[in-house]
């Protein structure tokens, strides 16, 4: 492994780049609390430790060479979030009354769902195979066994995700009381359900590489 600083760098400033992960833990964080956000950072590093793991072994390398395969994650990861997109959308709808009357619920059945977002949102996306299989060999001596460079650059850039994403969940939950307040949800909940749609078509569109 060469230049490992220069990865941390390059990895802190591409994880703090908004993407889906960070708007799937953006919307759970003021639904549901900071638990909520915490459970979507969880199943977001459980699916990074699978793309880890993938990489390793090189099935992350298949399924970026293979046009089916790459499709079958690419059109599984846009029907979620853009599904994911619309249905906070469609939320918006609810009246005062309506959210109040099913915050219970939502408290009581949203963290269940926060881990299966987290997970699948990271896990269906197939640029994250892809940036595995692209940037990781960056940064290792060329002919040298990618085994152990790849695990420990992937435990990293978890590890990493899981510091910026707690700090971030702190920072929105810290600022909830105004975040919850109905019409900045609304507008927050607008944009977080644009922006999801928008991934979700912008993945929809990625051809597999050549």
């Amino acid at each position: 492994m060469q230049h490992y600083y220069l990865f941390i760098l390059m990895c802190i400033l591409l994880i703090i780049l908004p993407g889906p992960d960070t708007a799937m833990t953006t919307k759970n964080t003021l639904s549901v609390g900071r638990s909520g956000g915490m459970k979507t950072l969880f199943g977001t590093c459980c699916a990074l430790m699978i793309h880890t793991f993938a990489a390793v072994i090189g099935l992350s390398a298949i399924i970026v060479k293979s046009a089916l395969l790459f499709s079958v994650f690419k059109y599984a990861g846009a029907i979620y979030l853009t599904y994911i997109g619309f249905k906070t959308l469609w939320s918006l709808k609810s009246t005062g009354a309506d959210t109040g009357a099913e915050a219970g619920t939502e408290s009581k059945y949203g963290q269940k769902s926060c881990f299966r977002q987290g997970f699948l949102t990271n896990l269906l996306n197939p640029k994250v195979a892809v940036f595995f299989l692209t940037f990781l060999p960056q940064f290792v001596d060329r002919g040298s066994d990618t085994f152990v460079p790849f695990l420990v650059m992937g435990i990293t850039y978890t590890a990493l995700t899981v510091i910026w994403f707690i700090l971030f969940i702190y920072l929105i939950n810290q600022i909830s009381t105004f975040m919850k307040k109905p019409s900045t949800q609304k507008v927050v909940q607008g944009l977080t359900g644009i922006t999801l749609l928008g991934f979700g078509l912008k993945l929809a569109f990625e051809k597999a590489q050549s």
